[in-house]
């Protein structure tokens, strides 16, 4: 999608007071919004109108933050940027392992949390051609593709297997890259620009989701290895059509 025409947030946290500031926060850079305190709320706004990208709170009445994030995660591409007021390196691998695309720490300034939705957006776009433009090619792996225009990986069997925006993105850069050395700098700065502010763990984190999807054995991986000292390396061969 493009950032310049308005998108759909659904913010999900339990504070009062934080939902109506970003509301009016979001409102005013030009985006549509819904909140809602708590999980039965957040598919209630589902089902009323897709939202664009979910901001969701760890910490909720009810069912928590994580849970949530794992059924989205299962059931639809939606991307998802977790808040939480922890700043444990063990939580932000967690929400990462259940399919959040993006982690931002309470407190934040309204303004991060904008850059976080604008990047994350962004970069879900550039795989979306526009109206007129000649599609991306499907990518195709050791029997698998990739259909770059709908984002949907399909197994050797034809099944779909559901993904997050990151692990999307870190595919396709893996896709684009076979045979290829690429340390966690590179990946990282490949899948989310240069200069973002990132931490190792979380694309090992990404990698291992992708090796459960894609390997037959993920604890003994052979599409995606580990280069020891050097990064990861994508085995296959890969073609385009």
């Amino acid at each position: 999608m493009d950032c310049a025409n308005v998108s759909r947030l659904l913010i999900v946290d339990d504070d009062g007071e934080i939902l109506s500031l970003l509301k009016k926060f979001f409102v005013q850079h030009g985006y549509q919004v819904d909140v809602a305190a708590h999980g039965e709320a957040m598919w209630a706004a589902i089902a009323q109108a897709r939202p664009d990208t979910i901001i969701l709170d760890l910490m909720l009445p009810g069912e928590g933050g994580l849970s949530l994030c794992q059924k989205v995660r299962a059931q639809m591409g939606i991307p998802i940027i977790m808040l939480t007021a922890m700043a444990e390196l063990s939580d932000r691998i967690v929400g990462l392992e259940l399919g959040a695309d993006d982690y931002l720490t309470k407190p934040f300034a309204p303004q991060e949390l904008l850059a976080r939705v604008r990047a994350l957006q962004r970069r879900v776009g550039e795989n979306t051609p526009l109206v007129g433009e000649p599609s991306r090619p499907v990518m195709a792996f050791a029997g698998w593709h990739l259909d770059i225009t709908c984002r949907e990986l399909r197994s050797p069997e034809g099944v779909m297997i559901p993904m997050s925006a990151g692990e999307f993105d870190l595919l396709l850069v893996l896709l684009e890259h076979p045979q290829r050395i690429l340390t966690r700098e590179q990946l990282i700065d490949l899948t989310h620009g240069q200069g973002h502010d990132a931490y190792d763990r979380s694309i090992d984190v990404q990698i291992s989701r992708l090796r459960r999807k894609i390997e037959p054995d993920s604890k003994r991986p052979d599409l995606i290895r580990t280069v020891r000292n050097g990064g990861y390396m994508f085995t296959a061969k890969v073609s385009r059509s």
